[in-house]
């Protein structure tokens, strides 16, 4: 996938949210960040200028120097609350949800309402950093990505 521009934001690919709610993520990002190697992963609330949600799973987030976000609300930790149901902690919202193997998420209409998107939308997956990537579905990233002189698969 293309780099989108030198020390740049790398793109994993694109996927398209399904009427029923249901997205595949790309296979390079469920490859790099082994996604599904838990059964359940974690999403939160994207940035304001791209929107969308973060993904991770707890191997990757609990060890990380952003570990205190699963330790401060032990009932993420746990998977205590009902999965789709999103909790704020300093500025974000944060859930669990399930997660085949095959990388595919079901997003609720509640969630898909929490995130403000719809159906039918494109997200693109970009990597942020070593711990989560971005389904990103605003912004000057996507608009550069539609003007992207190549591929970009979309799932």
């Amino acid at each position: 996938m293309p780099q989108m521009n030198k020390g740049g934001k790398f793109i994993l690919g694109e996927s398209v949210i399904r009427p029923n709610g249901l997205v595949h993520l790309p296979p390079q990002a469920i490859e790099e960040y082994r996604i599904a190697a838990e059964e359940k992963a974690y999403l939160f609330t994207g940035s304001k200028s791209t929107g969308g949600f973060c993904i991770t799973r707890q191997e990757l987030l609990l060890p990380s120097k952003l570990g205190h976000i699963l330790t401060e609300t032990p009932e993420l930790l746990h998977y205590e609350v009902p999965a789709g149901t999103f909790l704020p902690y300093k500025g974000r919202a944060y859930c669990w949800i399930e997660i085949s193997e095959t990388g595919a998420i079901q997003l609720t209409e509640k969630m898909l309402n929490f995130l403000h998107l719809e159906p039918g939308l494109r997200l693109l997956s970009i990597r942020s950093s070593d711990i989560t990537f971005t389904m990103g579905a605003k912004g000057p990233l996507l608009e550069r990505a539609g003007h992207f002189q190549g591929e970009i698969p979309l799932f």
